[in-house]
């Protein structure tokens, strides 16, 4: 017996029944390309593919490279290759879907399926996946053939946010104080100071509409936070200040004084 049939026999007494036969067909697709959005991005065209990263599947169970990185928004064209004697195949997914899949690989190891993130490649032979990573994230490829996934044959693809999303979530740093200043600036009130008494670490003001705490124009004595916040202030000033509720107890954080 060569060394390809004591390896190949060593494969069908390793794996359960009919798990060769996953992939008999290939599983290459003939008719146009069914593109559903998923987790992991959607199926690309091939014309699109401005980069090619190349795999390689081996009989120890790994891939070559395990890790790769694209950038979102990006069409990549994996070409795998099947360094092996064995069946190998490659499929594209989140860590919950491929653990499905291969609990359903176990149960039925016949089982066969054909989508654009994966692909089954004969040994010595080669496949391809075109795929539109158009989500950022941290997903995960496999060969779930039964006993390759559980003996570890995995890898991880990392999804870097495109750059020009930020704007929209993460306006720039000037932007972001101003919107910060805006924000605060609503929050503060107008009022005129009627009495400072330090020793109690209150004061008396004639103050507008608070619409933080949802009160009217009135009079009131106020609890300050810091004594401090006292030190600049006197009978007849007119201030901005920033009043909050604590526990019922209604205690001003901020003032500042109106030239």
């Amino acid at each position: 017996m060569n060394r390809f049939n004591t390896l190949l026999l060593a494969a069908l007494l390793a794996a359960p029944l009919g798990a060769l036969a996953h992939g008999d067909n290939d599983h290459k697709n003939t008719g146009p390309v069914h593109k559903e959005q998923k987790e992991w991005g959607i199926a690309g065209d091939a014309k699109a593919a401005k980069r090619t990263i190349v795999l390689t599947m081996r009989d120890t169970m790994r891939f070559t490279p395990d890790h790769i990185e694209v950038r979102q928004g990006e069409v990549v064209k994996l070409v795998i290759k099947n360094g092996g004697k064995m069946l190998h195949e490659m499929v594209i997914g989140t860590k919950q879907e491929l653990d499905a899949h291969a609990a359903l690989m176990l149960k039925f190891p016949n089982m066969e399926h054909d989508e654009p993130y994966m692909v089954h490649v004969k040994p010595g032979a080669t496949g391809e996946i075109v795929w539109d990573f158009n989500r950022a994230g941290d997903f995960d490829f496999a060969c779930l053939i039964s006993g390759h996934y559980q003996a570890g044959m995995v890898g991880t693809i990392r999804v870097v946010a495109a750059q020009s999303a930020a704007p929209s979530s993460a306006p720039s740093a000037p932007a972001a104080e101003t919107a910060t200043a805006n924000a605060a600036m609503q929050e503060m009130s107008d009022g005129v100071v009627r009495k400072v008494d330090k020793e109690n670490r209150k004061i008396t003001l004639k103050h507008g509409e608070i619409k933080s705490l949802d009160m009217p124009p009135m009079t009131m004595v106020f609890q300050v936070s810091d004594t401090a916040l006292l030190d600049k202030v006197q009978a007849g000033d007119s201030i901005r200040f920033k009043a909050i509720d604590e526990g019922g107890k209604l205690t001003i954080t901020v003032i500042q004084p109106v030239p």
